[in-house]
């Protein structure tokens, strides 16, 4: 799906630096256990990881691959779940390519609060990535264009992941 540059909105991610307002609860583990208090973000989950849409993305699908289990350190998964994520990774690419067709994607990682990790429960970054991405407001103006509402970016990649079995 090409991108549709109609329905910009911007998200300044400062105000959520600033305010760590999901700091009483880690926000992964209420989106797996249900809780809509922060909206509903939840995408995908298998036996033991789960898939959300990033609240605050970098690009149209961007998304997260996490352990149900509350761990922050990459060491500490055990072979189920990392064989899980890993699955759910492959699958989660395929589908983007189909609903986003983007030129490429950073895929990572980010453990401990200087490594830019600001949840601490274990989470995967999937950001497809673009030609000729807007960028520029990000270094001026504080805020990110955002091509594409998070809440249709669920909704797509929903329908796709109960498509090829996830609920």
């Amino acid at each position: 799906m090409p991108l549709n540059f109609n329905n910009l909105f911007s998200v300044n991610k400062l105000k959520y630096i600033k305010e760590k307002s999901f700091e009483k609860a880690c926000i992964l583990c209420s989106i797996v256990n249900g809780n809509t208090d922060i909206g509903k973000l939840l995408v995908a989950q298998g036996k033991y990881s789960a898939v959300c849409v990033n609240k605050f993305p970098y690009n149209p699908g961007h998304i997260l691959l996490f352990p149900k289990r509350h761990i922050t350190d990459y060491r500490n998964f055990n072979k189920d779940e990392e064989a899980e994520i890993n699955q759910i990774l492959r699958k989660s690419l395929t589908i983007l390519d189909s609903l986003y067709t983007p030129s490429g994607y950073n895929i990572g990682y980010n453990m401990g609060d200087f490594a830019g990790a600001s949840i601490q429960h274990l989470h995967m970054h999937v950001i497809p990535r673009y030609q000729n991405e807007l960028g520029c407001i990000d270094i001026i103006g504080g805020a990110k264009i955002i091509v594409e509402d998070p809440a249709k970016t669920l909704k797509e990649l929903k329908k796709s992941f109960q498509r090829i079995g996830y609920k």
